[in-house]
């Protein structure tokens, strides 16, 4: 008997059999379902990390200095003459003061973070000014009291005529000289629209205190470990010791959230898979009964001449295409419980999520049910195969 025979017996008997079909593929259906889903929910959610830091600069090295203890004090000035030796490794630096408590505008005080920042600040972040202007060296060098807002908090609070208005800050009045352009749609308290800034060194005579944290860009976020290592001698030359600092890549933690995505994301794959084990003993099961059921269909057909493998290759075709047609369901299925969970999560977190398993996915996915079909349905193939005949021909 060819392939093709076989198959279009093994849909025949299928097809005779719609209900207990559909519930022998029931776990196959299920299992694939929860894998794509996962899958896709994974890869999702590792582009939306992806993006987010990305918007955050993943091509920065942030340097907090702990200087207490140490024999010298890093100055902003050091700072920018450790970058300006190394331009084939640092480009941009901005020292950052982030400043505690409210932001008053008005009679109200507001949530909006506040931080001190550099004419730089901008441009490592890729920040663009929709109203007015960015801050400027001027700004800084004469610690001027001005501030750029984010779009929300021109919207929300100064509708949309932000430019010129003052808040206070700190107790100190601040003149608004320019706005951001929208990062986020749509604009919500605490996103990164809600956001003031003010020259570092403003916010530092405002906060009382000394610029301890630096935002340094790479050149090439390719060289990331020797752009590290020339900023780490740099500062252990600079304080005899590296104790005194940390550098932070945002490229690390990324590396390091979606690592942890991609394992936690593969422990529920297999823990979902395991259903697919399950489906395919119901395979096997119900295999077994029509073997039984078909006993003397076999004997009929042994004694007109069929060879064993003939047999063995239609039981096994049969079980491996009820696996595959429960796997391109749980495919269908798996995609249409994606498209739904997109939307649940793009509710719940305020942001467009792309939920997609891939292709690799997919196919693994069904290359997995028709691999179980044939797995488990060997046994009773071989159980068909060896029936003697004449026993079979007397069954009843």
């Amino acid at each position: 008997m060819s392939i093709a025979e076989s198959l279009a017996l093994a849909l025949k008997n299928i097809v005779s059999s719609k209900v207990r079909t559909l519930l022998t593929m029931l776990g196959i259906i299920i299992g694939v379902a929860a894998v794509i889903v996962i899958v896709g929910l994974g890869n999702g959610l590792e582009n939306y990390v992806a993006g987010s830091f990305s918007s955050m600069g993943a091509n920065t090295l942030t340097v907090t200095v702990m200087p207490r203890g140490a024999t010298r004090t890093l100055e902003t000035e050091d700072m920018y003459a450790i970058v300006a030796e190394h331009p084939e490794e640092l480009a941009l630096c901005s020292p950052t003061v982030s400043l505690a408590g409210g932001v008053k505008i008005g009679a109200g005080t507001t949530s909006t973070s506040a931080a001190g920042v550099s004419e730089d600040y901008s441009s490592i972040y890729h920040s663009l000014v929709s109203q007015g202007r960015d801050l400027q060296y001027s700004d800084i060098a004469t610690r001027a009291k001005v501030c750029v807002v984010g779009a929300y908090v021109n919207q929300a609070y100064f509708g949309g005529n932000a430019v010129g208005q003052t808040l206070r800050v700190g107790g100190q009045a601040l003149t608004i000289v320019g706005v951001l352009e929208q990062q986020e749609s749509p604009m919500e308290e605490g996103g990164s629209d809600d956001c003031l800034y003010l020259p570092y060194s403003t916010a530092a005579r405002l906060g009382g205190s000394r610029v301890s944290s630096y935002v340094v860009t790479m050149v090439d976020e390719a060289r990331l470990e020797q752009s590290k290592q020339v900023l780490e001698s740099a500062l252990s030359g600079f304080f005899g010791s590296d104790d005194y600092y940390t550098i932070i890549s945002m490229s690390e933690l990324l590396d390091a959230m979606t690592g942890t995505i991609s394992l936690l994301v593969g422990v529920l794959a297999g823990i979902a898979a395991i259903s697919l084990v399950v489906g395919g003993i119901g395979i096997m099961n119900i295999m077994l009964v029509s073997v039984t059921e078909r006993t003397r269909e076999i004997g009929v057909r042994k004694s007109l001449g069929a060879k064993e493998r003939s047999i063995m290759a239609q039981f096994v075709m049969e079980a491996a295409v009820t696996s595959a047609l429960g796997g391109v369901i749980g495919i269908g299925l798996g995609y249409l419980l994606s498209a739904v969970a997109a939307t649940v999560a793009a509710r719940l977190m305020g942001e467009a999520l792309t939920v997609s398993p891939g292709l690799f996915a997919v196919l693994a996915a069904f290359g997995i049910s028709a691999g179980i079909g044939v797995l488990f349905g060997y046994l009773p193939a071989t159980k068909a195969a060896r029936l003697n005949p004449i026993d079979a021909l007397h069954y009843d």
